[in-house]
């Protein structure tokens, strides 16, 4: 998962050193562990610039962009303007509790358990999953979630 990460990264930062607005410019993004990106830019105009390019970059890769939490840009050293960007790593528990619950209300013959940070939902039936899948894409949530069929794996 954290090679993508480095692709994008470095696909962003390509663009950034080949655009004219962005020529003379300290702007950077880079990775600070699994789940923090930094972004480094002159001012906020040109922070947004970036962020623009780097979420271009994830929409191409198929990344959901709900899965982004943005801090507030702040002032950085060398006059520049910091801005941090927490990737989602699974589903916090307290959403999770309320994935299960939509489950359940649904009277569907699935058993939904909350496994650390992931939603486990089994069933004898794979019809019955994929209306489970359904249910909760039709839902709209803030945050992102992703199906994994653990049977053809």
């Amino acid at each position: 998962m954290l090679l993508w990460h480095r692709k994008i990264l470095l696909q962003a930062m390509k663009e950034v050193s080949t655009r004219f607005d962005f020529k003379g410019s300290k702007s950077k993004v880079h990775l600070e562990g699994k789940e923090k990106l930094i972004l480094i830019s002159d001012d906020e105009f040109k922070l947004k610039s970036l962020n623009d390019i780097l979420q271009q970059k994830l929409v191409k890769r198929a990344v959901p962009l709900k899965g982004l939490q943005y801090g507030k840009p702040v002032p950085a050293a060398d006059s520049t303007v910091r801005q941090e960007v927490n990737l989602q790593q699974g589903i916090p528990t307290e959403k999770a509790r309320e994935i299960v619950k939509i489950i359940k209300d649904s009277k569907l013959k699935v058993q939904a358990a909350i496994n650390g940070d992931l939603v486990r939902i089994s069933g004898k039936d794979k019809d019955t999953l994929q209306q489970v899948i359904q249910l909760l894409k039709s839902r709209e949530f803030d945050f992102d979630m992703q199906f994994t069929n653990y049977r053809s794996h």
